[in-house]
């Protein structure tokens, strides 16, 4: 059956319900003995008596949290075996990054814009800051640790539930509530290798009765810095001794000078920076592996009975992160242009020369002091009439970040420096310490700024429509109505090409957004649940889309229980692809049309980290995504159980940059280009040095991938030993396309990933341990770093497979007071060698993936009264 028939269908059953909902009256109120509690699980908004339903979800719970030994919830999803490339957090953070201090999870590998973060099943306000300049996501730095009660994650397209972004799952946060007393938690760990430690405090406190409840939770985060200086071989950007690349950077310190037309080495440069004309330098030991941070968050929910069957209910959440960023000291080429007059008294060439690379080392390492702010206020009522679950609400939402750097911070401004040169008090030669009264000159202090808002409201019923011979007909309809706005702007002095050498981001755009949708839970047969859905999205700058979804359950037998789902999602464009300025990231490659041949002397051959400048497109289209699942789950006892689901997911007009290497090849070979711009070229020379490459974004891209999901659990009684759980949770990945080219266990996107986990308890004792597998993958996607992929007509080394050990113990010493010891990284594994990929993994191994901070171990007290 075709898609547009499986559609068709969809939409004519979901018809059917709606005139059954009028001309029928309601379903009688439930016989005694037949009133179960029925629960709202995610991916549905109908409730139901059972936890499983017809689409796949894993439940990370209180217990799995604090066994997990985890303070910070970024390093607990990205052991998701389900996770994937575009995962990302604050490690590797620098002064490059356009969104420092934040982190996000990535499903399936689709990226983190292709996965919806839920909080009690409503959206929340997304990150100011943007993820590779134009990925909005939510910030789950955002939501504190203690506060959770569980985590949710649905592995299947939701659009049709929940609307744009749930294209590979959604990761749903349930918060604690309805809590009575006070617990107390405090916590202290540090590693074996580097000097890092992290500290946690958080108090849930809460005081009720049996018509109203107030539940206060504040939490409390901190964890210290480790520099790459710390890492030894995975701090520095020449991996060469290690089998890896030299991409120490051509702007170097002492640096080069343009002599009479031609590129000439600083006489002072040490022979071991020597590469042909050029004085290299290694940005790596000045650069952050892991910042640190400061979070700290508050938040209170609130329920009320007004009467038997209407309850007010509201939540206010509060979060204050603190972090940093930064990288090596401003770097400076051709485009900066500078030059030095034959009368600078330092001057060892006598004659006036233009600066072609240089860096200010002298004025310090760039770094950036971040600060997160967010605020969300809920309010709403919810009751039962008739034997219907009815809800309503409003809700705000607000994130406001700044990164801001002083005086002291190493922000070099051009202007300035070229004023303190021309006057011969900057001495750009020899790599020499200048005074540091003209550092002062020379030096500034930047801000960015960004907010995000979203005012949303939303309404929902479900209930019984009729019986039939095998049960009721359930339905579940609602309406929704979204505003957000979101602006990102950059220093003035960004703006005005002030600052040279650090990327820049400029957004600033808005939208409202209305949905409808409906869900119908159809019983077939006894065991057999037929589930359709569909949800109409009109959004006021790109218009509207329909997205449908069939699922059926179905239990043969009391062992075993079939699911399958299709469903067509969507993903409208993020308010910074829609309203993006002119943006800048950079990216190593080599200038081949400079250098047709590998040559030492020529100083086009370096690869070298070169600029590549955005603007927004207001005539983006949603991108379009299809998905499927088919499970079997396996009840063999009461104490084991298998579940096996196979998946796939197709996204289509993707919205995506073109890629800079067919830019490049394009238009790169031309000096006379205004998508590739270069400079004027030097004697002899018909190409320029190249400036920056002009890009942008279109609907032009696609991805699906495929796999398999195994999950079991296994619990046994040792007689008298106390009792043991075994849970394995395994992802197979089968195949990943983009635009064609086959990703499957090529760089980031391993084909297996595991975590198993052992849990023993006995009366006041209790051990845990937990084992993460990441599984081999194929290196360096762009082999000879020049700017176009070529992993599949070349086949690299293989990053290795890496398995981490992590164990913990506990003690309940009395009644309140719980002691736990644990320790994670037991065999202080490294991360696997990585060549890398030329742009954000640098120093050997894959920043993304691993954690470079080795052995921790920690110890919490917790405490309740």
């Amino acid at each position: 059956m075709n898609n547009n028939k499986i559609i068709q269908l969809s939409r004519c059953a979901i018809a059917v319900g709606a005139v059954l909902l009028s001309g029928q009256s309601f379903a009688q109120q439930a016989q005694d003995g037949d009133d179960v509690e029925r629960i709202a699980i995610t991916g549905s908004h109908i409730k139901r008596t059972d936890l499983e339903g017809p689409s796949p979800v894993t439940i990370i719970s209180r217990d799995d949290i604090d066994k997990s030994g985890f303070d910070n919830l970024q390093q607990l999803l990205e052991r998701l075996p389900a996770a994937g490339s575009g995962t990302f957090s604050t490690r590797g953070n620098s002064q490059d990054s356009t969104a420092n201090g934040a982190a996000a999870v990535s499903l399936r590998g689709f990226g983190a814009d292709a996965t919806l973060v839920l909080i009690n099943g409503r959206r929340v306000a997304s990150s100011p800051f943007a993820e590779g300049i134009v990925n909005s996501f939510v910030d789950i730095n955002s939501i504190p640790m203690a506060a959770i009660e569980r985590i949710d994650i649905l592995k299947d397209g939701a659009s049709a539930i929940y609307g744009s972004d749930a294209v590979a799952g959604v990761v749903n946060i349930i918060l604690r509530k309805d809590f009575t007393g006070t617990d107390v938690t405090a916590g202290f760990g540090g590693t074996t290798g580097p000097n890092y430690d992290e500290k946690t405090f958080s108090t849930v406190w809460g005081t009720g009765d049996d018509k109203s409840n107030a539940t206060l939770i504040l939490d409390y985060f901190s964890n210290s810095q480790i520099d790459n200086y710390e890492l030894g071989r995975f701090g520095t950007s020449n991996q060469a001794p290690y089998g890896g690349q030299d991409l120490r950077s051509s702007r170097g310190y002492p640096g080069r000078f343009v002599v009479d037309g031609v590129v000439t080495i600083d006489p002072g440069c040490p022979v071991d920076q020597r590469a042909g004309a050029t004085c290299v330098y290694d940005y790596g030991p000045s650069s952050i592996a892991v910042p640190e941070a400061e979070r700290m968050g508050a938040i209170l929910s609130m329920n009320r009975d007004v009467n038997d069957s209407v309850e007010l209910f509201a939540e206010i959440a509060a979060q204050h992160n603190t972090s940093a960023a930064g990288g090596a000291a401003t770097p400076l080429d051709e485009g900066a242009g500078l030059t030095v007059p034959g009368t600078h008294p330092n001057n060892p060439f006598g004659q006036d020369v233009e600066i072609s690379r240089y860096r200010t080392v002298d004025a310090g390492n760039r770094r950036w002091d971040i600060t997160s702010d967010t605020l969300r206020v809920l309010a709403g009522l919810r009751g039962n009439i008739n034997n219907w679950d009815w809800e309503t609400a409003v809700q705000k939402g607000r994130s406001a970040s700044s990164q801001t750097g002083d005086k002291s911070q190493g922000w070099v401004r051009t202007d300035f420096l070229q004023q303190e040169i021309n006057a011969g008090r900057y001495n750009p030669f020899g790599g020499v310490q200048n005074p540091q009264s003209v550092i002062d000159a020379i030096t500034t202090s930047l801000v960015r700024r960004g907010k995000s808002h979203m005012t949303s409201a939303d309404a929902r019923i479900s209930g019984e429509l009729f019986d039939v011979s095998h049960g009721a007909v359930s339905l579940a309809a609602g309406v929704e109505y979204r505003k957000e706005d979101a602006t990102d702007i950059p220093d003035d002095q960004f703006q005005r090409g002030l600052i040279f050498g650090t990327e820049s981001v400029s957004a600033a755009a808005s939208r409202s957004q209305k949905a409808a949708y409906v869900e119908i839970s159809v019983p077939l047969l006894e065991n057999l649940e037929m589930q359709l859905a569909e949800r109409y999205d009109h959004y006021s700058d790109f218009g509207g889309t329909a997205n449908p979804k069939v699922a059926f359950h179905f239990t043969p037998t009391d062992e075993w229980s079939l699911r399958a789902s299709w469903s067509q999602g969507f993903r409208a464009p993020s308010l910074a692809q829609v309203g993006l300025g002119p943006s800048q990231e950079s990216q190593f490659f080599v200038d081949t049309f400079r250098c047709p041949t590998p040559d030492a002397s020529n100083p086009a051959c370096a690869s070298t980290d070169y600029t590549i400048v955005f603007a927004g497109n207001p005539n983006l289209e949603a991108e379009e995504s299809e998905s499927w699942n088919i499970g079997a789950i396996w009840q063999v006892t009461e104490d084991l159980d298998f579940s096996l689901d196979i998946w796939s997911i197709t996204q289509d007009n993707k919205i995506d940059e073109v890629p800079f290497g067919d830019v490049y090849a394009a238009e790169c070979g031309n000096q006379n280009s205004t998508i590739c711009v270069r400079r004027a070229p030097l004697p002899g020379q018909t190409l320029g040095e190249l400036d920056r490459i002009n890009n942008t974004f279109f609907n032009v891209s696609s991805q699906e991938a495929d796999g398999i999901d195994l999950s079991s659990h296994y619990k046994m009684d040792l007689e008298g030993l106390g009792k043991l759980k075994f849970n394995l949770e395994y992802t197979y990945l089968n195949n990943f396309e983009k635009d064609g080219q086959d990703y499957t266990g090529e760089y980031r996107y391993p084909q297996h990933r595991w975590t198993g986990t052992a849990d023993w308890t006995l009366n006041d004792w209790g051990a845990a341990t937990v084992l993460s597998y990441i599984g081999e993958f194929e290196d360096t996607p762009d082999i000879d770093f020049d700017g176009t992929l070529d992993f599949e007509e070349n086949e690299s080394r293989k990053v290795k497979a890496q398995v981490l050990v992590d164990v913990q113990g506990y003690y309940n010493l009395n009644e309140k007071t719980k002691i736990t010891i644990g320790i994670n990284n037991l065999f202080d594994e490294d991360p696997p060698f990585a060549i890398g990929d030329g742009d954000g993994d640098l120093y050997g191994y894959v920043t993304s993936m691993y954690n470079p901070r080795g052995q921790y171990i920690y110890g919490k007290v917790n405490y309740k009264f």
